[in-house]
């Protein structure tokens, strides 16, 4: 049995061959698999299908973009969005979804040298947009057809921050209460765990809808959105209106950026310059999603978030096209933009009751976020605070059991 991170930006394969875990390595050398696929149309067949790098490679390298689409995960908890067109046919998420996970299968069966067809995978303690337990339910209830689609004949579901508690007990030589904090594109999950030498006891968990891909919403709200005419005004028959905050909203969300290359939502960009007051920041709008330039604004945004985890200050710079933005981001400005999601997470942090802790370990690359750590370390104190394999503990630990 594989152990199988399907995360909202990355995603990771393990198994464990006599206490020994190996990942599968991908094309790029990296560890993890970008939860990403792209289609393009061919004349002599249906559309053909990437998934991961190679997704990136061949969009990337495409003079007439095909579809680019990212962030599955976050719509298993969606009733309201089953299927959505892709070069003229319809798929379900679920097919989405299983035509990456077919993918995946297929690297772990050519680097494991065995047939895969069980998997243990991890799921966030809440999925992103459920509100009840059925929500989350009816989420778990989707991946696991995909998963069948994909060729997987049995499934194992384990909270994703249980199996980050199994790669840090696996180097224990004694019992401690672990507080484990996991953090992915979607959701921050937490889980309050005794663990030691063959012990794994749940004391309780939480979980959040908020985590990295809601801080990079933030950046393109209050530094991209308004450089491409966010707040400008338009006239129309008559009267002076502003810019449908719509596009916008869904610029923030990149599971949603792609949807917004429709043929009715295209010619609504278009019109826009030739109606507003700042017309080249309406065209630039247009460009971007004209050409498919989400994978291009994700590194921006990427680049920028990182250097703030180290730096005070940060370039953000987008030039494609006619698309040209450039400007000076302060760490200070980003938290303070960012606070609301930060107080969503310390208040889940919170409810967990965690009053004796002896370590708090933190993966997922948001840990990395300095007022993220200043959370943990204002509870529980920075020396009692680890991280390490923020891309593949928790495949990690679903190879070891979860």
């Amino acid at each position: 049995m594989v152990g199988l991170d399907f995360g909202t930006t990355n995603c990771s394969i393990a198994v464990a061959i006599e206490g020994q875990v190996r990942l599968a390595q991908f094309s790029d050398g990296s560890e993890s698999y970008r939860s990403i696929l792209y289609a393009e149309s061919r004349k002599a067949a249906r559309a053909q299908w990437w998934t991961g790098p190679e997704a990136i490679t061949q969009y990337l390298d495409a003079d007439a973009k095909g579809r680019l689409i990212q962030s599955l995960k976050s719509f298993l908890a969606s009733k309201s969005l089953r299927s959505t067109e892709v070069l003229g046919r319809h798929f379900t998420i679920e097919e989405l979804i299983a035509i990456l996970l077919r993918d995946l299968r297929g690297e772990a069966e050519r680097q494991f040298g065995v047939e895969v067809k069980r998997a243990r995978v991890g799921r966030p303690v809440r999925f992103v947009g459920a509100e009840t337990e059925a929500d989350d339910a009816y989420a778990v209830e989707r991946l696991g057809k995909a998963f069948a689609l994909a060729g997987f004949d049995e499934v194992e579901f384990e909270m994703e921050p249980v199996a980050a508690a199994a790669f840090y007990a696996d180097r224990l030589t004694r019992e401690e209460v672990l507080l484990v904090g996991d953090f992915g594109g979607g959701t921050s999950d937490f889980s309050l765990l005794r663990v030691g030498p063959g012990q794994r006891e749940l004391l309780g968990n939480a979980g959040v809808g908020v985590a990295g891909d809601s801080f990079d919403a933030r950046l393109i709200r209050h530094v991209v959105s308004p450089e491409l005419g966010l707040g400008s005004v338009i006239g129309s028959m008559g009267k002076r209106l502003p810019v449908p905050v719509w596009l916008y909203a869904n610029l923030e969300r990149w599971h949603y950026l792609s949807f917004l290359r429709t043929k009715a939502t295209l010619h609504l960009l278009k019109t826009l310059p030739g109606q507003g007051e700042e017309p080249e920041k309406l065209q630039a709008l247009y460009d971007l999603v004209n050409e498919d330039l989400g994978y291009r604004l994700h590194q921006a945004v990427q680049r920028t978030k990182r250097a703030l985890s180290s730096q005070d200050a940060a370039e953000f710079r987008l030039a494609e096209g006619s698309v040209d933005i450039g400007t000076t981001v302060r760490r200070e400005d980003f938290e303070d933009w960012i606070g609301e999601d930060l107080r969503a997470i310390a208040g889940c942090v919170d409810r967990l009751g965690a009053t004796r802790v002896d370590r708090v370990f933190l993966t997922g690359g948001t840990s990395f976020v300095p007022a993220v750590r200043r959370i943990f370390e204002e509870r529980f104190g920075a020396e009692r605070i680890e991280s390490g394999n923020e891309f593949t503990s928790i495949a990690h630990g679903l190879a070891l059991g979860g």
